[in-house]
């Protein structure tokens, strides 16, 4: 019986054997497509990271391409293992995000900008943050990210949009509001444009 030769993981991925990588572990191609904006959010997210484009294991980088129907939004989010750096190629956005856990006597605050072509934002990781677009036209942003699977989690899917639900007590303490609004949230289809 023979054994099998023993296997590296990084960041939870196999190495690949060097001995077998050829070009196409460090290519993609498609971003030149834009994605699917029919649906609730009206925005769509093409991610290439480590789970789709192998030779970017241990390099610590990704990359998107979101895409904007008009008054599209890239809902708030965030990425629990990367810091985003995003571009407007075409259309207007709306961006921002939220700093967390401020000091005694303060309230979180919220950070915005208007985007438009060629503009750059930064959103620090682990901090919640979204794209809106505010024109009449589609509008595609790219956007670097400093992990090689950086994660997202779309609040309002994590909050509101799981099985089994939190339970509405908690949710309509947290959110002080009635237990009829977090059910009826808790009952709306939450759409992942991820």
């Amino acid at each position: 019986m023979t054994s099998l030769p023993p296997r590296v993981f990084v960041n939870g991925k196999v190495c690949k054997d060097p001995k077998v990588v050829t070009a196409d572990d460090f290519f993609k191609s498609g971003l030149n497509v834009a994605g699917n904006t029919s649906n609730n959010v009206g925005s769509v997210v093409t991610a290439v990271n480590v789970n789709n484009l192998l030779g970017l294991n241990t390099l610590g980088i990704s990359l998107a391409r979101i895409d904007y129907a008009p008054y599209g939004l890239n809902p708030p989010h965030t990425h629990p293992r990367g810091t985003e750096v995003l571009t407007v190629l075409e259309g207007t956005l709306y961006v921002g995000f939220v700093l967390s856990n401020p000091g005694p006597n303060m309230k979180n605050k919220l950070f915005t900008k208007i985007l438009h072509p060629g503009d750059v934002f930064v959103f620090p990781i682990g901090l919640i943050h979204f794209q809106f677009n505010v024109g009449k036209t589609k509008a595609v942003a790219f956007a670097g990210l400093s992990s090689q699977n950086p994660g997202v989690i779309t609040i309002a899917n994590a909050v509101f949009g799981f099985d089994p639900p939190i339970n509405n007590d908690v949710l309509a303490k947290a959110f002080q509001v009635d237990k009829k609004v977090v059910n009826y949230l808790q009952s709306q289809f939450w759409w992942d444009n991820n």
